[in-house]
């Protein structure tokens, strides 16, 4: 099948807790009401199944893979609705020492055609005694990954793994046209930073941004919101709102790829470069 140009993409926001069973049923009634408005593609947060920080640290109801209710939960509802649906992600044991946080790209007919593994890992100390570190219950991925859909290569990415543009630029060289960012931003870095980034790689690399977060609260964390759909030119096209569960939905034309790409054709502009030397300045007196 040719690609097509045009299509619509949606954003789920919700507001994950330790009850997975509610949630799952909260975000399943949210995914349907996407294809209503007539999403082809739904995505949906980091997480989305399960999220509480606690005084135990980080929950997200990790189980091995063939074992977690959201993939046939999530299948069957791509098969019902007919939409592609992109898991922005699931806690997974996969035997090893530490999790794995794994997003998923399933087809109408309830296949798995990728999975992703965050290759970042979110380890910050925000201040005000507000801190995390991801890598103490997960293991980095050490794979990018694109897609397959009807309508090209979307690039896969979750969360953190936004800070660092050069994934973004290998994605879009690798052929995507789409770069998905399913987050659970929290609000502290979300206020300061989520606009600004996701638009900065869009503009970057020319490709339409679709990035569905969660927003609430989850025990000691509190997430952001503000699912966002961004245009190759870096224009908010849907804007999720910041306090309460939310679906947002933006028309896809690949055209604008295409025309973003040739105004600014920075992706064949990359040049060899040697990394600067370690050189100790020492300040002048006076100075």
């Amino acid at each position: 099948m040719s690609p097509s140009n045009v299509f619509k993409a949606a954003c789920v926001q919700n507001c994950a807790s330790a009850d997975m069973s509610e949630t799952l049923a909260r975000s399943a009634e949210l995914t349907r009401s996407a294809r209503d408005e007539g999403a082809d593609l739904i995505a949906v947060p980091e997480f989305f199944s399960c999220l509480h920080v606690g005084d135990d640290g980080l929950q997200t109801g990790a189980v091995p893979e063939e074992q977690h209710p959201a993939l046939p939960m999530f299948t069957d509802l791509a098969k019902e609705t007919g939409a592609w649906i992109l898991l922005g992600s699931l806690g997974i044991d996969d035997g090893g020492s530490r999790l794995r946080n794994r997003s998923f790209m399933i087809d109408p007919s309830g296949l798995i055609q990728a999975r992703y593994d965050k290759i970042h890992m979110f380890d910050v100390e925000l201040g005000n005694g507000e801190s995390y570190k991801e890598s103490d219950v997960f293991e980095p991925g050490d794979k990018a990954v694109v897609a397959p859909t009807p309508w090209g290569l979307i690039g896969m990415s979750v969360c953190y793994d936004l800070r660092f543009a050069y994934l973004y630029r290998t994605l879009a060289q690798a052929g995507a046209s789409v770069l998905a960012v399913p987050a659970a931003f929290m609000r502290t870095t979300g206020q300061a930073h989520w606009h600004t980034l996701l638009r900065a790689r869009a503009i970057e690399t020319g490709c339409y941004v679709i990035a569905p977060c969660q927003n609430g609260q989850h025990g000691k964390a509190v997430t952001y919101g503000h699912s966002l759909i961004i245009d190759p030119w870096g224009e908010v096209l849907a804007d999720g709102h910041a306090d309460e569960e939310d679906v947002v939905i933006a028309e896809i034309d690949l055209a604008r790829v295409a025309e973003a790409r040739g105004k600014v054709p920075a992706l064949q502009h990359d040049r060899s470069y040697s990394a600067p030397e370690n050189v100790m300045v020492t300040a002048q007196a006076g100075e």
